[in-house]
């Protein structure tokens, strides 16, 4: 199988030692020549600084980045700010979200949903940036059906989305109904779906219950037989997320984005099995 195309995503780093981890991670996974790296944006803007940093370090380094902006908590003004920012920064790429309101924090802001930071977005830069925005093929966690989701998904394709990445999953069906789904409403662009590697799997069960992703039981089940045995849960995970790549890409997927947790080693191994067609 030829190796489809890809793309990394990072958190900024809090600490010294951190960015200098992140450089290393980023040039290992440069060897195999992403799209895109995108960097998130803490709740309410959090991290804003320290996103901006490590993106124009990897514009520096001649490779392209993609900044999360999350408009809730935000005003027009600020997310107008950034936007100058990043365009004289020349950024070409942004992954647009609602994103969640900070801890003890009330206030909203002047933007409630994610179509509202595209159509700004849209207004302010007209076609400079290349607009990704999020999918949720198991549904938003907040969404009260996976209809309403759909509605929801479509307002940011109309706003003038290019492209979307999902949030991460281990259920290829789940995925394929989602695209299908998007087909018939007449939504065509490309949608990619979010892979998370496994090296973990208290951290993953962790992460999935706080954003509602589903771990199929007979994952849980097996991974749970391991116990403490690091060894058999990154090989047990190597062999699942390579498996459900290559369904995904054989089902028609535009690619791969992958949720790196700034680590190199999981996803440079499931792109070198793709790219061998070693059997997952």
């Amino acid at each position: 199988m030829s190796t489809p195309e890809i793309s990394f995503e990072f958190f900024p780093p809090q600490t010294p030692e951190g960015v200098e981890k992140l450089r290393t991670v980023r040039n290992r996974l440069a060897a195999l020549n992403p799209a895109f790296f995108s960097v998130t944006f803490g709740a309410g803007g959090s991290t804003q600084e320290r996103t901006l940093d490590v993106v124009l370090e990897i514009q520096a380094e001649g490779r392209s980045a993609a900044p999360h902006l999350s408009c809730v908590g935000s005003s027009r003004n600020r997310v107008r700010d950034i936007l100058s920012r990043y365009r004289d920064a020349g950024i070409r790429r942004i992954v647009a979200l609602r994103g969640d309101l900070p801890s003890g924090m009330a206030d909203p802001g002047e933007f409630r949903h994610a179509n509202e930071l595209v159509e700004f977005i849209r207004a302010e830069t007209g076609d400079h940036f290349l607009l990704e925005v999020a999918a949720y093929p198991e549904w938003h966690p907040q969404a009260r059906s996976a209809q309403e989701d759909m509605r929801n998904f479509k307002r940011k394709v109309d706003a003038g989305a290019n492209a979307a990445i999902t949030q991460f999953f281990y259920n290829a069906d789940a995925y394929e109904h989602f695209v299908n789904t998007a087909r018939a409403q007449g939504i065509v662009i490309p949608i990619v779906p979010g892979i998370m590697p496994i090296g973990s799997f208290t951290k993953l069960a962790r992460f999935a219950d706080a954003c509602g992703a589903e771990l199929p039981r007979w994952m849980r089940r097996k991974f749970e037989g391991y116990g403490d045995d690091t060894a058999s849960i990154r090989a047990f995970g190597l062999d699942v997320v390579t498996a459900l790549c290559q369904r995904l890409l054989e089902q028609g997927a535009p690619g791969i984005h992958f949720y790196t947790l700034n680590q190199s080693e999981l996803s440079l191994e499931i792109v070198r099995r793709l790219s061998s067609g070693t059997p997952a």
